[in-house]
């Protein structure tokens, strides 16, 4: 389902096990793409609909291996670079980005219960389980902030006593740099009736904000 502004529904899903690590899946055929599960929702079904159907789909697991700890309030957005959109020939929505629901959820089951194989094209070629604020270093650039928004979000859901601080390289910072630009000041000069121009070379010291 792509709404007017371009943007798919998408349920993503975490899934945290008995020692608040969390799944972390590699992605088949790609060298080094790690991602949470995530997938498009329905027109007919409900995002909890989707988030179950996808759970099977691209880890294996049924309703039984884990237990729902809560979901995003709200839609969290991201747009793909222009070089992965792609526009559709048989409908007049273009796909920009997800529109995502995020579910946290508890693994309950055995080790032995994922298959990643459970469909006849599988998303996943294996999985690790990582630190909570891992996924925030690896994941592609385009989705770092509504994975920083989501496990954000949930993270309560997980740590009811204290959360884990966000190591410092992956906090979002304000970086400033300085870098000089040359300018010419022009002067006019006016000698027996006539106007002449003057320039003075200058430094210009300019502050840049990076994120």
């Amino acid at each position: 389902m792509i709404d007017n502004d371009g943007f798919r529904a998408n349920v993503g899903i975490i899934l945290c096990n008995q020692n608040q690590q969390l799944f972390w899946g590699h992605r088949i055929g790609q060298l080094d793409a790690w991602q949470f599960p995530q997938g498009g929702i329905d027109p007919d079904e409900t995002p909890e609909d989707a988030m179950y159907r996808e759970l099977y789909e691209e880890v294996g697991l049924r309703p039984e291996h884990i237990k729902i700890l809560g979901r995003t309030d709200r839609w969290l957005r991201y747009r793909l670079p222009h070089n992965l959109i792609r526009r559709n020939p048989t409908s007049e929505r273009t796909c920009i980005g997800q529109k995502q629901v995020w579910f946290m959820l508890e693994f309950v089951g055995n080790e032995d219960d994922f298959n990643l194989n459970a469909v006849d094209q599988p998303e996943f070629d294996l999985y690790k389980w990582v630190d909570y604020w891992l996924p925030l270093r690896d994941v592609i650039h385009f989705k770092r902030k509504v994975y920083d928004k989501a496990l954000t979000e949930l993270a309560p859901l997980v740590f009811e006593d204290m959360l884990p601080k966000k190591p410092k390289e992956l906090r979002s910072r304000r970086r400033h740099s300085l870098f000089r630009m040359q300018s010419r000041k022009s002067t006019i000069k006016e000698s027996n009736g006539r106007k002449t121009i003057s320039y003075e070379e200058r430094s210009i010291i300019i502050e840049k904000s990076t994120y």
